[in-house]
């Protein structure tokens, strides 16, 4: 008898820890590009923040005018120019344009 409600009791708590859990809300918050600014566009100098920050030394601005902030810089014994986008402040392109003699 004793037997039987061990098995019985054994059956049912298996039951209980086979039963799936109840499902439980997640909300994801996915967007393209990077968040790091919450959609903002960024300021001439916080490009060039940036740049420096990548390891350029003597950043100076070219042009800040348009969708893409223009730099020059150097990073080891080359001279490079980059542009940065201005609506996120990615790096979008790096030039060779010269090297220390």
């Amino acid at each position: 008898m004793r037997g039987s409600y061990l098995k019985s009791l054994a059956l049912l708590l298996a039951l209980l820890v086979a039963l799936p859990a109840p499902a439980s809300a997640v909300t994801v918050n996915i967007r393209i590009g990077t968040s790091l600014n919450n959609g903002r566009s960024i300021t001439c100098a916080e490009g060039a923040r940036r740049i420096r920050n990548r390891g350029f030394r003597e950043v100076r601005s070219i042009d800040c005018r348009g969708r893409f902030f223009i730099y020059r810089g150097w990073r080891g014994r080359n001279r490079y120019e980059i542009a940065v986008r201005r609506s996120d402040g990615r790096i979008v392109d790096v030039r060779r344009v010269g090297r220390r003699r």
